[in-house]
């Protein structure tokens, strides 16, 4: 069994809202709060924490935050994804929208090297078109290839990730799946800036997880790896496993073929769960899961690998779930 460390994204411990419950599911919860309650998780040991703060907090006061409860930052990831860029951040039509967008991820690398982050992430949400001849195709290329070689370019000790994701908010997001986000980093021609492997945005992109994983590292673009599942309809951040369990059983299996050793991140959103108790679950099935890779007879799968039996490649693991 691999001796896997686990993280989560601060904002599964923050208030959700839909557009439907605007008043919110669950407590408000500061950046503060949410580092309290990620702190109850035994097994968690660092976060992804959005900049900005929120009000009146400050890079000392996380800092001390995280040493309190034993954790640390693994990254910080700004927030560009907000109203105010709601026609894009890299490729916002307005000039000043998008220096205020390349102005945010600069303080958000100052603020990674302050807490010594591993990675910068972007998820630019915003970027991309939602109608038929919305969009200049070539130009949200430039601009967000452009935007993210230029921060690359500025900060060359720093390590950046882009969370890949099909749609929502836009209709139709810029860094939409694996294939094109690595074409988007290759075009870059920096070799700072990796991809975030998502399974629930893999699942949502119609993706196989483990293959676009194996994508990622051949192209040595794989910066980072966030656990959840969804029905594949909707980014739903669901429990790790909880309904592509075979696939998140590759997954696993994936991460120790090419030797991942980094962190494995929860993104969740427990609108209606306890978020202390859903990350909990997560750690404990992810474990389960590995657990079963170390049963899985290799030789055994990697001749029906070579003939491509797909029947005696599932009764493989069906023989471990099942008996």
């Amino acid at each position: 069994m691999a001796d896997w460390r686990f993280g989560a994204g601060i904002w599964m411990f923050c208030q959700f809202v839909d557009r439907y419950a605007t008043d919110a599911y669950g407590p408000p919860a500061t950046t503060l709060d949410a580092i309290a309650s990620a702190g109850e998780v035994e097994g968690l040991e660092v976060l992804d924490i959005n900049y900005p703060f929120g009000d009146g907090i400050g890079v000392s006061d996380v800092r001390e935050a995280l040493a309190r409860h034993n954790l640390s930052a693994q990254a910080i990831t700004p927030h560009i994804y907000m109203r105010e860029f709601a026609r894009g951040a890299f490729t916002n039509p307005d000039p000043a929208l998008r220096k205020r967008a390349l102005d945010r991820c600069r303080e958000g690398i100052e603020v990674a090297r302050e807490l010594g982050a591993k990675y910068v992430k972007f998820w630019p949400g915003q970027d991309g078109y939602d109608y038929p001849l919305q969009a200049d195709y070539g130009w949200l290329w430039e601009q967000s290839v452009g935007a993210v070689r230029e921060l690359a370019n500025s900060a060359p000790d720093m390590q950046f990730a882009i969370e890949y994701k099909l749609k929502e908010p836009r209709t139709h997001m810029f860094f939409c799946n694996a294939a094109t986000t690595i074409l988007a980093i290759q075009d870059m021609g920096v070799d700072n800036v990796g991809v975030v492997l998502d399974v629930g945005h893999s699942l949502f992109a119609k993706e196989t997880p483990a293959e676009a994983l194996r994508l990622a590292h051949r192209f040595d673009r794989l910066a980072s790896v966030e656990i959840n599942d969804n029905w594949r309809e909707w980014d739903d951040d669901l429990a790790a496993g909880s309904i592509h369990l075979v696939e998140t059983l590759e997954v696993m299996l994936t991460l120790r073929e090419i030797g991942w050793s980094e962190p494995l991140l929860l993104d969740q959103f427990p609108f209606r769960e306890n978020p202390v108790a859903a990350a909990r679950e997560s750690i404990r099935t992810i474990r389960q899961l590995d657990a079963l890779v170390d049963r899985i007879d290799r030789e055994a799968l990697a001749d029906a690998r070579r003939r491509q039996d797909a029947l005696a490649a599932q009764r493989l693991v069906l023989d471990l779930l099942l008996t």
